[in-house]
């Protein structure tokens, strides 16, 4: 325990700015979803752009396509978010539970990425990058792109794979050097679970009931 958290000290004192501002913006996002606030996309634009270098540095290539996925999906997000009705002009969006139908899809989605992040991280663990931990990489990786497909989405069901996101996550990144950023997983773990019944609030203001 106190080997754990002299190397905490160690690794807070070693945080770059860019990592301190990546943090900040990623718990501010987090915050703004929470709220169903559109300033989710451009905070959220910050962090994932300094992370896609992070990443990267930390050889955490599996996190890096998912930051690299979450500045594309941001952007679409932004947009799924904003649209109004042309006739009513009324925000088109709003949450909602998933289906059976959905759920299969973003099971399948979920396999599907998780497959193809491992099999590549085994392959680059054994060519390029020895530090790689290919299926804590893959499961934190693919659970986020699950989240941030069903995020844009404003689907409620979002909010379990960000919390199954953010619990891999917060090893993962404390063994890589990166203590700052495993505080930041932590914080988000505690408001994916403020922003699930928040959620699950409105819906039932709305009287949107789970299929």
């Amino acid at each position: 325990m106190i080997h754990i958290w002299q190397q905490f000290l160690v690794n807070i004192q070693q945080t770059t700015w860019m990592e301190f501002i990546a943090v900040f913006a990623g718990i501010g996002s987090v915050w703004f979803s929470k709220k169903e606030n559109i300033l989710v996309y451009p905070i959220g634009l910050i962090n994932t752009i300094i992370y896609i270098y992070i990443s990267i540095s930390g050889r955490l290539f599996g996190e890096a396509s998912v930051n690299l996925y979450y500045t594309i999906m941001s952007i679409y997000g932004w947009f799924l978010w904003t649209k109004k009705d042309v006739v009513k002009h009324e925000i088109i969006l709003h949450i909602t539970y998933s289906n059976r139908k959905e759920w299969v899809q973003q099971i399948i989605f979920f396999i599907g990425f998780y497959g193809i992040i491992y099999f590549s991280l085994v392959w680059l663990k054994s060519n390029f990058a020895p530090g790689a931990i290919p299926w804590a990489d893959a499961f934190a990786s693919s659970t986020a792109y699950t989240g941030m497909w069903l995020m844009a989405k404003k689907k409620i069901e979002s909010w379990y794979w960000w919390i199954a996101t953010n619990m891999a996550s917060i090893p993962l990144y404390f063994i890589k050097g990166y203590a700052f950023t495993s505080i930041q997983f932590l914080i988000l773990l505690i408001l994916a679970f403020a922003g699930l019944f928040e959620w699950i609030k409105k819906a039932h203001k709305l009287n949107i009931v789970s299929k």
